[in-house]
């Protein structure tokens, strides 16, 4: 696989810049963000393979930024994070075309493996 392309999206700065260093310590081409919004102009300047989105965060949510995603980028992959696990947000985070939801504290090797088999999962429908 080539190099995986990752944004994370946190409102937690300090949990967003360990995340974004562990990945790229692992050899991940990792970009971090602290808003929905933020996220979005991302992803329109930059191609990511998959972007992990927290689902409780001021302003633009993670389940907006998953429903404004797949309308602008429906192949880009989409994981939710969430540090309050809710069964209403992991159903309609899939319901919009989430692949994964996860909840925090982040087991790094865990959430490294579900970005690759997110990737993985869109590239074998793409084909």
């Amino acid at each position: 696989m080539d190099r995986l392309q990752v944004l994370f999206v946190d409102d937690e700065e300090e949990l967003v810049s360990a995340v974004v260093e562990r990945l790229q310590l692992r050899g991940i081409e990792a970009r971090g963000a602290t808003t929905g919004s933020d996220a979005l102009k991302l992803i329109e300047e930059n191609a990511y393979d998959v972007i992990a989105v927290d689902v409780k965060m001021p302003g633009l949510g993670g389940l907006e930024v998953v429903r404004r995603v797949k309308e602008r980028q429906p192949d880009l992959q989409v994981v939710l994070l969430s540090g309050h696990g809710s069964r209403d947000d992991a159903e309609e985070g899939r319901r919009l075309g989430a692949y994964d939801y996860v909840e925090k504290p982040i087991d790094i090797n865990i959430f490294i493996d579900i970005l690759r088999k997110a990737v993985e999962s869109q590239k074998s429908v793409t084909r």
